[in-house]
């Protein structure tokens, strides 16, 4: 389901964008992957999401190849630091390598990763500088819980934090709980990594063995990873970002748009997949 998510900072983005985890880590799948992000842009995905530690700053490579036909303004890239380098000592070095790797001048939103020992005040000024310098044009976290959002936000600029990027797919809900509701109160979108199940097994197991699950893809002529992706597109101030490693699956994500789960098939899956009654630990990979 196609839906406009606004950042705060009123830039608008598609609910559905490509991530890139695991990209890089074989040569010969490089081909592939290029052609797949070159797909997705021809096909309106123009926000791709990448990190340094993918790969080992591979993945930022794959996407610099991939862009390179593409004007720079109408992508919209997202890339991440690792939590020890998001310093005043190394973040200006590490997001220069970032830019260098994807060969651009800017990244549009650049996040931190996880959080680490660096004080967040710190992090939050060098990221501030940077968009003074022009080398990025804002900020945001990763896997960043309840009281990390609460002690980022009442920090100076910390309200200009422009997402939180989570774990989150029908089969893990935890952040439904509680810190969904606090950044749709603070405006602050969630962007989904993982929405189709990343390296879970069982957790996939469980979804492709349950019976409203097949029923339901069979309904609307789906498989059973793309109702994963057509369950997280229909929530509310998320954005998804799947891997797809090959163009196929990249056209397979794209017909999600045009699902719409009906208010009943919502209410069997919330049932078979509930969201937990109490807060619990955040769910990362």
């Amino acid at each position: 389901m196609k839906k406009t998510i606004v950042f705060p900072n009123n830039r608008e983005v598609l609910n559905l964008g490509q991530g890139t985890w695991r990209m890089g880590e074989d040569e010969s799948k490089r081909d592939a992957e290029i052609e797949a992000l070159r797909t997705g842009i021809d096909k309106g995905l123009n926000m791709i999401d990448t990190a340094e530690m993918y790969a080992d700053g591979k993945a930022e490579s794959i996407v610099g190849a991939a862009i390179k036909p593409y004007k720079r303004e109408d992508l919209f890239l997202v890339s991440k630091i690792y939590p020890y380098n998001a310093s005043k000592e190394r973040m200006f070095d590490s997001c220069e390598q970032s830019l260098n790797r994807m060969g651009i001048d800017y990244i549009d939103l650049y996040l931190l990763h996880w959080r680490g020992d660096v004080p967040l005040q710190e992090t939050i000024d060098c990221f501030e500088e940077l968009k003074s310098q022009g080398k990025i044009r804002d900020w945001g976290v990763s896997n960043f819980d309840l009281e990390d959002m609460k002690e980022l936000l009442s920090l100076k600029n910390g309200k200009n934090c422009q997402t939180n990027q989570l774990l989150y797919h029908l089969a893990s809900r935890g952040i439904e709980a509680v810190l969904t509701d606090y950044l749709k109160e603070n405006n602050i979108p969630v962007m989904a990594y993982c929405p189709i199940i990343g390296q879970e097994p069982e957790l996939r197991k469980k979804v492709n063995k349950s019976t409203v699950v097949n029923d339901i893809a069979e309904n609307h002529g789906i498989t059973t990873i793309q109702l994963l992706l057509a369950f997280v597109l229909q929530q509310d101030n998320m954005i998804a970002i799947p891997k797809a490693g090959s163009k196929e699956h990249v056209v397979q994500n794209i017909e999600m748009f045009d699902v719409k789960l009906s208010d009943n098939e919502m209410t069997s899956l919330n049932r078979e997949f509930p969201v937990p009654d109490e807060r619990e630990p955040l769910d990362v990979q």
